[in-house]
């Protein structure tokens, strides 16, 4: 199944929102929510996109020609890839009825376990969302990372008890989804959390524990204070907030406060196999990549998660081998501009 093959299929059972567009990269949805848009006019979302592609690679294959090796090494596991599939929850509500939360799950998890690769979760306000997501991971021999919604306490603790039953190796939490609307109605309501109540959290969570939706080095440095395993820098893909800074534009200095501590992963708008390689150059140690695979279930199911994997990965190495990298520890900063 070729990727086109998977985009013409996909835009026949996506909803009225996600356009299934040749290049992903936030315009056509700009300012749609239910939807894979913004709640505002959807600029930072673009923004995340423009800025991975003016970042160029420096071409150099005056170097020893050997094999490359795209494996890496998080919290104990070895993944093919340094890329995961992100989180992403009501998709019937945002991307058409094709789905349940739980059949894309059924699909999404155990398709990038069988690639080498991980998948992240979503969350909803439906307790069966998570507990589908918690059974997917358990199936998949806990490849994946369970990505809970910032509830109040008393919902958080009856979410991670599924997370720890999955066996995951690891659990989440978007905090950048304290901008959605109904996080706040809730009775306590929900939202941003304290240094305290993270670290909290992370205690009772158990294992490994990733906070996506950092955006400055203060707020990676209150990650890090809480206990966090790892970040994941991030703008929930630019639907929370207009007029934010694009995630590249970030990343350079909270990787490098970052650096030795805490992992940091990234995500907004990465969409090839070089935008992998330009993350990893400007200081990541992995990256997460959402609306791609959504498409890749839709248009493909099992095979185009598939299909997706071996094209990002396939992109990964050549490029590499192109600036002279053969393994993830030698890309390095001075091979992008």
């Amino acid at each position: 199944m070729t990727y086109q093959e998977v985009l013409e299929k996909a835009r026949m059972c996506l909803g009225p929102y996600c356009k299934g567009c040749q290049v992903c990269n936030g315009r056509a949805c700009r300012n749609q929510i239910p939807g894979p848009g913004a709640k505002g006019v959807g600029d930072t979302a673009i923004r995340n996109y423009d800025k991975w592609k003016e970042i160029r690679v420096q071409m150099d294959t005056l170097c020893e020609n050997r094999p490359v090796d795209t494996h890496c090494r998080l919290f104990g596991r070895e993944f093919a890839y340094p890329f995961f599939a992100g989180p992403v929850g009501a998709v019937k509500l945002h991307y058409g009825s094709q789905y349940s939360d739980a059949e894309y799950n059924e699909i999404l998890v155990p398709s990038c376990e069988q690639m080498g690769i991980a998948a992240f979760t979503g969350d909803g306000t439906d307790p069966l969302v998570m507990k589908a997501a918690a059974d997917a991971i358990q199936k998949a021999n806990g490849a994946g990372v369970p990505t809970v919604k910032p509830w109040n306490l008393k919902t958080i603790r009856e979410k991670l008890k599924l997370v720890r039953e999955s066996g995951a190796f690891a659990a989440a939490m978007d905090v950048d989804a304290a901008g959605l609307p109904f996080l706040k109605n809730m009775d306590p309501p929900a939202g941003s959390k304290t240094v305290e109540e993270l670290s909290q959290i992370i205690k009772e969570a158990g294992i490994p524990f990733i906070v996506k939706g950092i955006m400055t080095v203060k707020g990676a440095v209150k990650a890090r204070e809480a206990g966090a395993a790892a970040i994941v820098v991030s703008n929930h893909g630019g639907r929370v907030l207009d007029q934010c800074p694009s995630t590249a534009e970030v990343l350079p200095a909270i990787a490098k406060e970052m650096a030795g501590s805490v992992t940091v992963l990234v995500d907004g708008g990465i969409r090839s196999g070089t935008d992998i390689f330009k993350a990893l150059a400007l200081g990541a140690d992995g990256v997460l990549i959402c609306r791609p695979f959504v498409t890749a279930v839709y248009g493909g199911g099992t095979e185009g998660v598939k299909e997706l994997v071996t094209r990002l990965g396939g992109e990964l190495k050549d490029t590499m081998a192109m600036c002279g990298a053969h393994s993830l520890e030698e890309i390095r900063a001075d091979m992008v501009i």
